[in-house]
């Protein structure tokens, strides 16, 4: 009630009478009470709102902040992942190459190996060969020898056995004397 005072007491003073009694009131005395409520509030409201519009407009700036910052660490991210891929093609490039390398040095030492063993299979085989003739001109040997033997003592008498021994000792005397 002392607002209503306090501006019916204004109007007074600028010539315009205010009936305080509501009930009595006419179109004007309401119309002069929304025109001075208009006045005192309009400052009152108007401060407000331009405090309200300030902090509006700073939270819409610091958004925007926020959202500038925002870009340059996707940038920044986006930047990143293309370096990251870069680096993961260029080591999956060297494991393709380290891989050919390998598989190259395991064929050529798959062919040494093969050509080892094949040579080592040969040279097996011909020892077994040369073992073979050995032996087959071994038994020959024994078998021509008793074969000799058996048609000596078949032939040989106790003349020829004499002969023989006479002329074995006329070498040794020769291989003696030298």
């Amino acid at each position: 009630m002392d607002i209503f005072r306090i501006i019916s007491q204004n109007l007074l003073y600028a010539g315009v009478k205010f009936n305080a009694n509501f009930l009595e009131a006419n179109v004007i005395n309401i119309l002069l009470l929304l025109i001075g409520l208009i006045y005192v509030l309009k400052n009152f409201l108007g401060s407000i709102l331009v405090d309200r519009q300030k902090k509006v407009l700073f939270a819409i700036s610091e958004s925007e902040e926020r959202l500038k910052q925002a870009n340059l660490r996707l940038a920044e991210a986006e930047k990143q992942l293309t370096q990251t891929q870069i680096i993961i093609n260029q080591i999956i490039n060297e494991a393709e190459v380290t891989a050919r390398k390998v598989r190259e040095s395991i064929l050529e030492q798959g062919k040494f190996d093969i050509e080892k063993l094949t040579n080592s299979s040969k040279a097996s085989v011909k020892f077994a060969e040369n073992q073979v003739r050995l032996q087959i001109q071994h038994q020959i040997t024994s078998l021509a020898i008793k074969k000799v033997s058996v048609e000596l003592k078949s032939q040989m008498n106790s003349s020829m056995h004499s002969k023989l021994i006479d002329q074995g000792i006329i070498q040794l005397e020769g291989k003696i004397n030298l």
